[in-house]
């Protein structure tokens, strides 16, 4: 089955959200990358959370016959990677999210607002600049 970018990236997150996902982050990266869309990120409070927002990504995409390209870090739960090409989940225990710092890497990528105007059974509306 074909998802967009976008409805894959909300899809993810509607899933993480239900593992009680912390600070969700979700970047367009259309623009200033060659290699995704969008990166979308979050936190869990221990490496079996990870472990099981991970789970349910891709339990979630796979329902729809979407298969990561890649995986990795799943075993550890530390930091998770998820790619589906054209959407990347970045899934971090919040001490390596904060050492990482990959909202701060990709500062100039606008983020969707996930506060405002976001139905996660259809598509985000707004887009906001962050301010550096």
């Amino acid at each position: 089955m074909v998802t967009d970018s976008k409805t894959k990236s909300l899809l993810c997150l509607k899933a993480a959200i239900e593992k009680k996902a912390l600070d969700p982050v979700l970047l367009e990266l259309k623009e200033i990358s060659s290699f995704t869309d969008y990166f979308l990120l979050l936190s869990g409070k221990s490496d079996r959370q990870v472990q099981a927002i991970a789970r349910a990504i891709e339990e979630a995409l796979d329902e729809r016959g979407i298969r990561p390209l890649g995986r990795e870090g799943v075993p550890g739960g530390k930091w998770v990677l998820l790619d589906y090409e054209d959407v990347v989940v970045h899934i971090f225990l919040d001490p390596v999210r904060k050492f990482y710092d990959l909202e701060g890497l990709w500062i100039d990528a606008p983020q969707i607002d996930l506060q405002k105007g976001v139905n996660l059974g259809e598509g985000a509306s707004g887009i906001k600049k962050r301010n550096r």
